[in-house]
């Protein structure tokens, strides 16, 4: 069942290459399957998510570029997928400049906050919308940041990941401290698990044994599936549903569902 509200989510790294990208498509396309109507912003220059879901840069005309140093309405600029209840706000080129042109602009922080939540009937009109951060710990995902009521972090199980967990966790207490009061941690979620490997082990058990219950028990293995998926268009739970790796985001989806009800059930 869908959780009512607009719950907006940044999934962010500042890492690259740790599947911030993957398991922002899956996770969308893991929650329409689950009841809930989605929206996904493309606030990555490298526009991966937005081709991920099938919308080439031909198709870009105007996008999260225009939503944030333009003030474009959202809904000009959302366009539906080939996911059922899937929706996408993609990145154009011009994104690559918009940290530069942001400097010099009064409350550059909240651009993104004001694009998605002054318009109320957009936010109302969707169950989650996930916000694809770029990955760097810029202007960019500081707008995305400040917009969102969480942050989920996906992170790799590799050794130098957890080094850069630090940096990014000091930058999430910064912003909520400055910024955005009500930010809170979703979780994190570890990504290319390899069973095999000692050392994917060791760093889910220090991440757990540092951030405790933060830390999602699902947890996306390593798989071929995924890195086949966007050459043929397509989330890999829509390419490969039996795949492991499209279980395991299925889960993913249903552990954030049944966190966020807890969660609101607390504030009852």
């Amino acid at each position: 069942m869908p959780i009512t509200g607009g719950t907006i989510v940044a999934i962010a790294n500042q890492k690259g290459g740790v599947g911030k990208t993957t398991t922002a498509i899956n996770l969308a396309t893991a929650l329409t399957q689950a009841g809930n109507r989605v929206l996904l912003v493309d606030l990555d220059p490298q526009g991966n998510a937005s081709t991920g879901l099938g919308l080439g840069h031909a198709d870009r005309a105007a996008g999260t570029y225009a939503l944030i140093t333009e003030a474009v309405p959202a809904s000009a600029m959302t366009h539906s997928t080939f996911v059922p209840n899937l929706f996408v706000i993609p990145a154009e080129p011009d994104l690559a400049g918009a940290e530069v042109e942001l400097v010099g602009q009064t409350n550059r922080e909240y651009r993104l906050r004001r694009a998605l939540r002054d318009a109320e009937a957009l936010v109302d009109g969707y169950d989650f919308i996930l916000i694809d951060c770029p990955p760097s710990l810029g202007l960019l995902t500081i707008n995305g940041l400040v917009a969102a009521d969480s942050v989920l972090v996906p992170l790799q199980c590799e050794f130098f990941a957890l080094e850069g967990l630090s940096q990014l966790m000091r930058t999430v207490e910064a912003v909520k401290t400055r910024l955005n009061p009500a930010l809170e941690i979703e979780g994190i979620v570890l990504t290319m698990h390899d069973k095999r490997n000692n050392l994917s082990e060791l760093v889910a058990q220090d991440a757990r044994s540092f951030f405790g219950d933060k830390v999602y028990e699902t947890m996306i293995p390593r798989n071929v599936r995924v890195s086949e998926a966007p050459s043929h268009g397509k989330p890999v739970i829509l390419y490969d549903l039996r795949s492991p790796a499209s279980q395991a985001y299925i889960k993913l989806a249903m552990e954030l569902l049944s966190r966020q009800r807890r969660r609101a059930g607390g504030r009852a």
